[in-house]
């Protein structure tokens, strides 16, 4: 594994997810597991997120898109706390899920604004 490409996708990884996200996946891995959090880590965090032709606002919007269409519900809502960290307001988060519901069906749209709802409730329970 390049060792620079996993220094640039932890770091990147935790700027969006979080250090103590990121930092208890890397603890929890095992003999079976580790291999791919650390290629993930560097595959999919330092060699996409470390591209820096696409902001990370950018990238988190892309990122929802995609993963939501995808319907996988688990990482969306992940990466819908990283997507508010990197900038993406409630009136993006909006439009991304109009998106989808127009390109995925509404029914996948309706499961994109419950996890947000939760999200973005979490996140003013926070700020008070």
């Amino acid at each position: 594994m390049d060792k620079d490409l996993f220094k640039t996708g932890l770091d990147k990884r935790k700027a969006t997810l979080g250090a103590e996200y990121v930092q208890k996946s890397l603890d929890g891995a095992d003999d079976f597991s580790r291999p791919f959090q650390e290629a993930m880590t560097a595959w999919c965090w330092g060699f996409g997120w470390g591209d820096e032709a696409i902001d990370v606002k950018t990238r988190s919007m892309m990122n929802l898109s995609m993963i939501g269409a995808l319907g996988k519900m688990t990482e969306w809502e992940l990466h819908c706390r990283g997507a508010i960290k990197n900038g993406v307001t409630r009136e993006e988060l909006r439009a991304i899920i109009h998106v989808i519901g127009i390109y995925c069906g509404v029914p996948q749209a309706l499961e994109c604004m419950r996890v947000a709802r939760k999200v973005l409730d979490e996140a003013e329970q926070d700020k008070n």
